[in-house]
This record gives C-alpha cells, sequence and structure tokens, in this order.
C-alpha cells in the first residue's frame, strides 16, 4: 500500500511517494497549481495517484507553533476534504509545522543556490510531512 504526501501552498503542492512497505518516502514533483482553482491540480494529481498506485494520501497540516489552525491550515484542510470526495480515497492531515523550514535547513547545509533550492523546496517539505507520518506508523500502513 502506497501512499502519496502532499505540501500544499497557494502556487505549488509538492508531491512524495512511499514506498510499498510504507517505511521510506521520496520526493516526486512539483505541481504548479492556482489555490483558487482546487481543479486546477486533478489531472497531474490524478495521474500521479494512479501512477504509483496510492491508496491514501497525507496532507501537510500547517499550524501555529502554539498548535492552532490559522489561514494556511484552513485552506489545507479545505482541499483535504475536496482531494478526499474527489479520489475517493482516505486523507490524513499531518502536523507539518516547521517542515519547509528544516527542508531549508537540509538544503543550505548541502550548499544548494538559492535557484535550485526554490525548484525542489515543496517535494522535499512533502518527502518530510510523509516521512513523519510513516515514522509514526512504524513502517507497513
Amino acid at each position: 500500500m502506497k501512499a502519496i504526501g502532499l505540501d500544499v501552498g497557494s502556487k505549488t503542492i509538492g508531491v512524495a511517494v512511499s514506498d510499498a512497505l510504507g517505511w521510506t518516502a521520496q520526493g516526486l514533483t512539483t505541481i504548479y497549481w492556482d489555490e483558487n482553482e482546487f481543479e486546477s491540480a486533478d489531472e497531474e494529481l490524478k495521474g500521479l495517484i494512479e501512477e504509483n498506485e496510492a491508496s491514501l494520501i497525507v496532507i501537510g497540516l500547517p499550524k501555529n507553533m502554539n498548535g492552532t489552525i490559522g489561514e494556511r491550515g484552513e485552506a489545507s484542510e479545505r482541499y483535504a476534504a475536496y482531494v478526499k470526495e474527489k479520489y475517493e480515497l482516505p486523507v490524513v492531515l499531518w502536523d507539518e509545522r516547521l517542515t519547509t523550514m528544516a527542508a531549508e535547513r537540509v538544503l543550505l547545509e548541502a550548499d544548494m543556490s538559492r535557484k535550485k533550492r526554490k525548484k525542489v523546496i515543496d517535494k522535499m517539505a512533502a518527502t518530510m510531512i510523509l516521512q513523519g507520518y510513516l515514522d509514526s506508523k512504524g513502517g507497513i500502513m
């Protein structure tokens, strides 16, 4: 059973996928979309779900540091509800506090240029979201 992880932003969606046993997450791609039109990511996301035979979707839930849910978190919740209905798959919202900053730090430590970081930051954040979820489950989902 594979899972797909999503880091949902206002202009991009980072995408990661798990291995079949649910042990590891790998970054796949970044989908460019318009968050005011959920359908703008449908074709690409549907293809990735089918191609990877995903049976679960993990979506990052950006919470404030005090645990409350702000505007970005509410946007992720709305998209999660849409994805659950659209693809008829289970959707898990996963606390993503600090994942983008952690991804940025890893890329900085790797001495990656700003231009290259911008291209991979979203899928790396999606990888960290999905890996966090997988680790909490101890492997096989």
